[in-house]
């Protein structure tokens, strides 16, 4: 990890937040169980304590006194797993810890906690586990793309559970592919900006307005502008607010995520159906987080009917109007006890337009990202965004999880109601 992330991570206190932590660490079957070892070295060197559940698979890879010999505690493994005493292991460790990692976790693994599944130590304490969840996978990349992987993935998530994205690189069969295990120390620095590590952002008892997707407007019946927002962050955000305690109202343009538990969904197509979303809740809401990509240009015609191709023309002209300025808007209403956050979508002169646009829509804070990088912004899991706030000082973040982003994202906004 680059000096300067982790510089980033200590200045917000990330990595000493692991300091003390009860860390559970389920290492299941996988070239990369070994890895699981130096794993828990890593959590150590943070300031963690580890204990280690070890499945059948994993004993194959790695031994459970290993694990042993570098945690000093007992491991959890299917041998032993009930005692004639009635000791319970698996409720005792869940009860102890504040953290579980699976990692690396196999897709058999992530088959059975998206199921719900009891039928081993690994997936009983998991079950009986109430404190915060982190998902490590490793897998060959035709496992991962699995339709049924991508779907207990998505299970997992819709559970409330945090999975990190598999690294891209060789793999064990001799080819590259995604689905190779994170790198230890990158796994540590990752966990030191989830919710676990991030603070203790408090949104109870406040109403935030969320927006996220792509908006459409439509050329005809079948065809549409819009752009390649996949409502990722916005939908991270939301859910960071729920967690943070907020009642969460979800605005979203069309995607294909599932939705955040316990939060309001309101569903829209077009730029105008997000203003009038927006202007509608503004009043009865403590604050905006605008992470909707909107579409700035709308037909000033859309046809009724499909449009039809013919010999008369090969070339067909659209006629554009700029669609409603929604944080305009926004800004001409707002009272001074609500927090309105916007986001900043660039490919050039990313703080110059960003703290621009932060002045003229009288924001408190903005999220300013260069989406001409491939490595974030659309479409990705991953994101790197610098904050701009209102009193002229910038922060930027390591490349990480959109879901981290969006922790960090809410624990500046439970700042600035606290500041206000």
């Amino acid at each position: 990890m680059p000096l300067g992330d982790l510089a980033f991570l200590f200045r917000m206190g990330g990595l000493a937040m692991l300091q003390d932590k009860h860390v559970t660490l389920t290492v299941s079957g996988s070239v990369a169980s070994y890895k699981g070892a130096v794993l828990a070295r890593e959590l150590q060197r943070a300031g963690a304590q580890v204990r280690v559940v070890l499945t059948a698979a994993a004993s194959r890879f790695v031994t459970a006194e290993t694990f042993a010999a570098l945690t000093k505690a007992p491991v959890l493994t299917d041998t032993g797993w009930w005692h004639a005493d009635g000791k319970i292991d698996h409720i005792e460790l869940a009860d102890w810890t504040d953290l579980a990692l699976a990692a690396p976790a196999s897709a058999n693994l992530m088959a059975q906690f998206a199921n719900g599944l009891a039928n081993d130590a690994a997936s009983a304490t998991w079950l009986a586990t109430a404190a915060p969840k982190v998902v490590v996978p490793a897998m060959n990349t035709h496992m991962w793309q699995a339709a049924a992987t991508q779907r207990n993935y998505r299970q997992l998530l819709a559970d409330g559970v945090q999975v990190l994205t598999p690294a891209t690189g060789l793999l064990a069969e001799g080819y590259a592919g995604q689905g190779r295990f994170l790198e230890p120390t990158d796994i540590v620095a990752q966990l030191a900006t989830l919710p676990l590590a991030a603070g203790t952002a408090d949104l109870t008892g406040k109403r935030l307005l969320v927006t996220a997707g792509g908006t459409r407007e439509r050329l005809d019946p079948v065809r549409f502008l819009t752009n390649d927002s996949s409502g990722k962050m916005g939908y991270a955000i939301a859910a960071a607010a729920q967690r943070a305690g907020a009642d969460v109202t979800l605005i979203t343009a069309p995607t294909k995520l599932p939705v955040p538990s316990g939060v309001t969904v309101v569903p829209i197509e077009s730029t105008q159906d997000l203003a009038d979303a927006v202007l509608t809740r503004l009043p009865a809401a403590d604050g905006l987080v605008m992470a909707a990509a909107v579409a700035d240009f709308q037909p000033i015609e859309s046809a009724d009917q499909k449009i039809k191709k013919t010999n008369a023309n090969d070339e067909l002209v659209l006629r554009l109007k700029k669609t409603p300025d929604i944080l305009q808007a926004v800004a001409a209403q707002k009272r001074p006890d609500q927090v309105v956050v916007g986001f900043a979508a660039e490919t050039q002169h990313l703080l110059e337009n960003g703290r621009q646009k932060l002045t003229k829509k009288h924001l408190d804070l903005l999220a300013a990202n260069d989406v001409s990088r491939a490595d974030i912004g659309f479409n990705g899991d991953n994101n790197q965004v610098t904050f701009l706030f209102a009193d002229g000082h910038n922060e930027q973040t390591p490349v990480t999880s959109k879901r981290a982003i969006a922790t960090t994202l809410i624990t500046h906004v439970a700042e600035i109601f606290n500041q206000k």
